[in-house]
Parts: structure tokens; C-alpha cells; sequence
């Protein structure tokens, strides 16, 4: 438990720094938030957008799950599409997923009992929709490597076609969504593809091969 003490005692040195850097650090936030991005990634605890990117405080709006998953029935990530692009104006949404992905990986095995089992049959999903595609890679992290590769395409066309973002489409909004990778190796985060409101959702093939 000694983790938890460490981790106050973190907080208040961090709120004592910005408090000496910038008296109005704090005041500011109270102002309310104009993020630049919604950002959908993996929950992986390596994974750390504000981080990597340098966004600073109010610069991503950020919801996160296993696997970097848009469910059209996950009423959590369909609120904070709605609210992002509808309230706060977001015109860049990115989903981003990761090599070395841990739930990518487990969907390619024999899935888990519970709910981290039941999330992980729409990666199976994927997996079937792309067999050809995943079964020709013999090397088995390079299978995981691709298929994540091969889920971000598939998830940002699930986010292509909710009502929010049709919606956002139809109205003209300079709306614009992005694939992306971050490799943990060496920190870097990897482009895929793009959609936007020109693109033809059916003609959206595989994404090139970004890990080889």
C-alpha cells in the first residue's frame, strides 16, 4: 500500500511546481476546456497521449479502452463523441493504437472467461472479417503488429459511420479522423490513414504496412 501515499505525495509536489512556475496555472483550468483533439486509445498504462505528444493541460479530450474499440452500442464512448464534436467543436479525432498490444494479442488466442472476454470478441470480429490477411504472417508478434494495424482501420471506419460524425459530415463541419499507431519501442507514433467527410467509406482498403 506504500504505492498509494507515494502517489499523493507525487500530486502535491507536481501542484506545489506549477504553482511556482505560474501562479495562474490553476485559475486557468477554471475557465473551461477547448481541446484540439478527441483521442480513443487503448487503456494500456504504457500508453500516455498528454505525454507523447506534449499536449498540454485542456488539449486532448481522451477516452480510452482495451483494445481501442468504437462500439456503436458503448454508450460511454458515444457520449464523449456526441459531447467532443457537438459541444466542444473537436474537428481532429484520432484513434491511435499501439504495437505490442496485450488485447490484440489475447484475441488471437483462446479468449477469457467475463467481460474482458466478452470486449474481446469484436477484436475477433476483426480478426475474421481480415483472416487471409492475419493467417499469411507466420512471425507471431508481427501477426499481433498487423492486426493492430489492421484494427485501427476497422475502428475508424466504425467511427465514420456513427450518427455524430455523419452528422458532423452532412453539415459541413471540417471534420477529420485519424489512424494511428504508436510503436512502444521507440516512442514514435506511426500515421495510417485519414477520413473525412470526401472519403468513400466502401473503398477504404487495408492500411499499407507500417512495422515490417
Amino acid at each position: 500500500m506504500q504505492e498509494i501515499p507515494q502517489l499523493l505525495l507525487h500530486n502535491r509536489a507536481w501542484a506545489a511546481e506549477q504553482l511556482a512556475d505560474d501562479p495562474d496555472f490553476f485559475r486557468r483550468r477554471l475557465d473551461g476546456q477547448k481541446p484540439a483533439f478527441l483521442w480513443i486509445g487503448c487503456s494500456d498504462s504504457r500508453v500516455q497521449p498528454d505525454h507523447f505528444t506534449q499536449a498540454a493541460p485542456g488539449g486532448l479530450f481522451v477516452h480510452r479502452n482495451i483494445a481501442n474499440l468504437v462500439r456503436h452500442d458503448d454508450a460511454n464512448l458515444m457520449a464523449v463523441l456526441e459531447f467532443a464534436v457537438m459541444t466542444l467543436g473537436v474537428n481532429d479525432i484520432v484513434i491511435c493504437g499501439h504495437y505490442g498490444c496485450g488485447g490484440i494479442a489475447a484475441s488471437l488466442g483462446s479468449l477469457p472467461e467475463g467481460p474482458v472476454g466478452h470486449w474481446l470478441e469484436h477484436v475477433v470480429d476483426v480478426i475474421n472479417l481480415h483472416r487471409h490477411a492475419v493467417d499469411s504472417i507466420s512471425d507471431p508478434e508481427e501477426r499481433v503488429n498487423r492486426l493492430v494495424e489492421i484494427n485501427v482501420r476497422d475502428q475508424l471506419l466504425h467511427l465514420a459511420q456513427t450518427s455524430t460524425v455523419q452528422a458532423a459530415f452532412a453539415a459541413g463541419r471540417p471534420l477529420t479522423l485519424h489512424g494511428w499507431v504508436y510503436d512502444l519501442r521507440d516512442g514514435l507514433i506511426k500515421p495510417l490513414l485519414d477520413i473525412d467527410a470526401d472519403t468513400a467509406l466502401e473503398e477504404v482498403g487495408a492500411p499499407e504496412r507500417v512495422l515490417l
